[in-house]
């Protein structure tokens, strides 16, 4: 088999890796450099490419990090020849001027490993060769594609399929990252396919814009298949907006409401920021739950006004402005439709009863999708009480693994607004993330402002994937406390806009760059098992015919 390499010459992967250069300085720290030979173009090298290199008794896998151009003569900086004359250009190239890339050491890999590739804890002798890293050399780090593994895209400039391990990845919390359009969503939709392909977890995805569900959208494909389509016995889509569904010609398995009832302070105060509520007025939701009981939002706001208003605050010994201030936030809850009298409808129970079936749920928010507080009420009100549900169900389990509930994966776009320093402590998803699948419960976030998620979250997460970012706080945000995080800036920095990452952590033995893999044509669809109806029926009778014989008239 042969592809093409980062030089644009053809491997051979039968044995041959296509040489670079040698390995001329370096450290462990800085990663080591390599002198490119005569032949090799350093206009065809990239950073974000797998480089092997051989030492005496181990063989390197590493990421190229750094490209540069040196010289013998500090004079040629200086004064620069003149090189119009051919022979003369020949004559300095490689001599006097030559190039080199530096490379980050990750592994050690190949027969001197006795088991799987280790940490790379030293580096090659000067001297020692480098070359593109081999398709078998891939598979040797990355696994292939089994009950492990999902194929996940391609190395930068390879054709081979990159894994890696889903159950390794829901062990923890995860997030995917990256400015508007450049793919995040893409990816997100791919790790859920695996993890339901799998069947290692269960998937709860809260659907902001609708991309989940039925189908979603792709800049280069236009409408692609969502997870209902492609596994609609193993997918339930609940809605808040069945008003939305019928207009797209859709027909969701659940309505969700929500009942006043159902809300508790807690709800209230994750809409803090979003409402532009002070700390006093979101506290004194929980005074007025202490005070009128259950029913407090209804009875609240049905308050009479005036004298008896005042009173109230008096009573409860806050001013009359914060009191009517955060009246007057709530009030926006009745125009959600959504919402009805007393308690709504059994949600919880529900999305659990499809959850312990091995079903997983989309809950798509519809035209509620644009209003951050709805958005930010519903998820943390349902995920608060399946956490809880989960909680119980894993201490009644007693510490008898086969009895604990199936690990449930929980999906959160807008991520930061759930995160923020300043609430994470508090919510139930900060608590998650914390929890580091202690109830076998973990999240899946997905935000373009990684910045604004608390940092001791984000240490949490386990396997990072992040697109091109914009923001140098969001950069150092996603690299923060990753070994080589200087070097890994400069790869993330070189990211194309659109369906490439940077994908590093738990799931991954080494940072890797990624091409997405193909989604939204017939064959990727035939790849993950999806079968047309009138593909499926055909199957069918050949498989009968096959069984009795065919039928006749």
């Amino acid at each position: 088999m042969t592809l093409n390499g980062a030089n644009g010459m053809h491997l051979d992967y039968a044995g041959e890796r296509k040489p670079l250069g040698m390995v001329v300085a370096g450290s462990l720290s800085d990663g080591v450099k390599i002198r490119l030979d005569d032949g090799v173009s350093i206009e065809d090298i990239k950073v974000g490419t797998f480089v092997s290199i051989q030492g005496q008794r181990s063989r390197f896998l590493g990421v190229l990090t750094e490209i540069e151009l040196a010289s013998t003569d500090e004079n040629i900086v200086a004064a620069p020849p003149d090189m119009s004359n051919p022979l003369m250009a020949q004559v300095m190239s490689g001599t006097m001027a030559y190039s080199t890339i530096t490379v980050e050491p990750m592994l050690i890999i190949g027969v001197d490993t006795l088991n799987a590739p280790q940490p790379a804890k030293t580096i090659p002798p000067h001297f020692s060769r480098a070359s593109v890293a081999s398709e078998e050399d891939i598979r040797m780090v990355f696994g292939s594609e089994d009950a492990e593994h999902f194929y996940i895209g391609n190395p930068m400039d390879m054709e081979v399929r990159l894994c890696l391990n889903i159950d390794e990845l829901v062990k923890r919390s995860n997030g995917v990252f990256g400015k508007s359009g450049t793919g995040k969503t893409f990816l997100t939709r791919l790790l859920l396919i695996g993890i339901l392909q799998h069947g290692i977890a269960g998937n709860l995805i809260f659907d902001m814009h609708g991309e989940y569900g039925w189908r979603g959208s792709s800049e280069h494909a236009g409408a692609v298949k969502g997870l209902k389509q492609l596994f609609s016995s193993r997918v339930a889509v609940f809605t808040l907006d069945p008003e939305s569904a019928r207009r797209r010609g859709l027909s969701p398995d659940y309505e969700v409401s929500i009942g006043y009832d159902d809300i508790e302070p807690e709800d209230v105060e994750i809409l803090k920021d979003t409402w532009g509520l002070s700390d006093i007025a979101a506290d004194t939701a929980h005074s007025l739950r202490r005070k009128l009981g259950k029913s407090w939002l209804r009875q609240f706001l049905a308050y009479p006004g005036g004298e008896e208003f005042s009173e109230l605050a008096r009573e409860m010994n806050v001013q009359h402005s914060t009191l009517s201030a955060l009246r007057n936030r709530l009030i926006r809850l009745q125009r959600l439709q959504f919402m009805t009298e007393g308690k709504g409808s059994n949600s919880v129970n529900d999305i659990l009863a499809c959850l312990t079936r091995g079903m997983h749920v989309v809950l798509e928010f519809g035209r509620y999708g644009s209003d951050i507080g709805a958005y930010l009420l519903v998820a943390n009100l349902l995920t608060r009480r399946i956490h809880n549900r989960y909680v119980s169900m894993s201490e009644q389990a007693s510490g008898d693994d086969a009895q604990k509930p199936r690990p449930l994966v929980i999906t959160i776009e807008e991520a930061h607004k759930f995160l923020s320093p300043a609430i994470a402590r508090n919510t139930i998803f900060g608590n998650i993330a914390r929890e580091m699948r202690k109830y076998n419960v973990t999240l899946l976030v997905v935000d373009q402002r990684p910045s604004g998620i608390d940092d001791e979250i984000m240490s949490q997460l386990g396997t990072k994937i992040a697109c091109l970012l914009d923001n140098e706080k969001d950069t150092d945000a996603v690299l923060s406390g990753v070994s080589g995080s200087r070097k890994l800036r400069t790869v993330m920095s070189r990211l194309e806009s659109n369906r490439q990452a940077l994908a590093f952590g738990h799931a991954l033995p080494m940072p890797v760059v990624i091409q997405t893999r193909e989604y939204g044509s017939p064959e990727s669809y035939k790849e993950l098992g999806f079968v047309e109806a009138a593909e499926l029926k055909a199957q069918v009778e050949r498989e009968t015919d096959i069984l009795f014989g065919p039928s006749g008239c």
